[in-house]
């Protein structure tokens, strides 16, 4: 991408300059970046992956637990006993210079192609350039990613090297890569405390840290590389914890775990402690301290645990009884609406259609036929009479009559289905439309609530 800021501009006109990785660089990657095999097969025959000699040796054992010396190229080779005839790999290494102010790590990726009796065939490309300013911000230049994007090894070889935007994969292929032996630092890396060990850090992140965070160039320079390292794994303890940290080792208190010590902190925070202190953080007993802080979060859980539950059980029972009231008023609001056409049956000596009568009436039918004649609530419903209509007790459809024009609206069986008795019951429910008309006038009072 074309460089914007001034650093950008400044690191890509220096890469330029840069000169190329050396022939010792190489030689080295070539020597130590890659496997340098010898392929035997059973019968003793030796092939040297780096020039393809072949060769026969007896010692099968020894060959295989020490490795051998290839006799025309003097390789020092590693046996395996196989029949491959062939063998890819890809490494990297980084080579960590300095140049015009900048710390500046450049990885390299080394491919080799080796097959049985020919010479390998060795490639080295310089894919990344991670450049660090000595206030600690990085800026980096790169080839250009094929795809898939998320595969590592997949680097167009033919671009150009130019800024790019900040990629982790940056920060894994100088993780994981070999360093050449021969390094330089800048003079800021060494007044804060670093003094060419990497301590398992990749070196990008510790440079960057040393730079920027005042709080691990103290570390350094006090030696205290567990705690670097934990710390520049853990941002947010760093963040939370640090002043906590200072307290105790100015009261010279012997930190044996710093995870341990920070998950202890934690733990008094939770529980409302003044974590800075030293009472508090720098016990006589750590372990027992430890332990006994444990205790109380669990407590504290399970007293959380118990008042939910105990709210959830008074919530329960404010909906039961909203539920019941709620019942209770429906019930009152249907008998006023309803229950001047309780009683009401219309019959032809075979069907007889009878008014459901309760909302519990409602709720059984509509379980009978699976219908939702009671979950959409057509109980609630003032223009709206239900009526069942049943052969020796069985319900065999479900009938809704409108109140405002006497009609049948709806008329189903199970399921929603007519049955083979549908228009047989809505003629005799519609030739029956005075009896409903009849009833409706009857003018009944809303019963006096207590």
């Amino acid at each position: 991408m074309t460089p914007k800021t001034k650093i950008q501009k400044e690191v890509a006109r220096l890469s330029a300059t840069l000169r190329p990785i050396s022939d010792a660089q190489f030689e080295w990657a070539y020597k130590h970046c890659i496997e340098h095999i010898a392929y035997r097969t059973k019968n003793g025959t030796m092939t040297c992956s780096d020039c393809g000699h072949v060769w026969h040796s007896k010692s099968a054992l020894a060959d295989t637990l020490c490795g051998c010396r290839c006799p025309i190229c003097g390789a020092e080779l590693k046996v395996e006993e196989t029949r491959k005839r062939t063998l890819n790999q890809i490494r990297y290494f980084s080579v960590i210079t300095t140049f015009k102010g900048f710390q500046v790590v450049r990885v390299s990726q080394v491919r080799y192609v080796s097959r049985k009796g020919e010479p390998m065939q060795f490639y080295c490309h310089e894919v990344v350039q991670r450049w660090i300013s000595p206030n600690g911000k990085v800026t980096d230049m790169a080839l250009l990613r094929g795809y898939p994007f998320y595969y590592c090894d997949v680097w167009a070889l033919d671009s150009d090297m130019e800024v790019r935007p900040q990629n982790s994969l940056y920060d894994d292929v100088v993780a994981w890569s070999d360093v050449y032996p021969r390094k330089s630092f800048i003079p800021q890396l060494k007044r804060n405390g670093f003094k060419g060990d990497f301590h398992g850090v990749s070196p990008v992140r510790l440079f960057k840290a040393l730079l920027s965070d005042p709080r691990m160039e103290t570390l350094m320079k006090a030696g205290e590389i567990e705690e670097l390292k934990y710390f520049l794994d853990n941002n947010r303890s760093a963040d939370n914890l640090w002043a906590s940290y200072l307290i105790a080792k100015r009261h010279q208190y012997q930190i044996n775990n710093i995870g341990m010590w920070c998950d202890y902190l934690n733990m008094l925070k939770d529980l409302g402690k003044d974590i800075r202190n030293p009472q508090n953080i720098c016990p006589n007993d750590f372990i027992e301290a430890h332990d006994r802080a444990n205790r109380l979060i669990d407590a504290k859980r399970e007293k959380a645990r118990a008042e939910r539950a105990r709210q959830y059980e008074i919530e329960r029972r404010e909906r039961e009884q909203q539920r019941l009231l709620k019942e209770k008023e429906d019930a009152e609001k249907f008998i006023a609406l309803k229950s001047k056409f309780f009683g009401l049956v219309i019959t032809d000596n075979e069907l007889t259609i009878k008014v459901l009568e309760s909302v519990n009436e409602y709720y059984e039918e509509g379980k009978a036929q699976n219908i939702c004649v009671f979950g959409a609530g057509y109980y609630r419903k003032e223009d709206s009479l239900i009526l069942s209509a049943r052969i020796d007790g069985e319900i065999i459809e479900t009938i809704e009559v409108d109140l405002r024009t006497l009609k049948v609206v709806q008329c189903h069986g199970k399921y929603n289905k007519d049955t083979e008795y549908h228009k047989r019951i809505i003629d005799l429910v519609n030739s029956n439309a005075r009896l409903i008309k009849e009833l409706s006038l009857i003018h009944i009072s809303e019963p006096t609530r207590p």
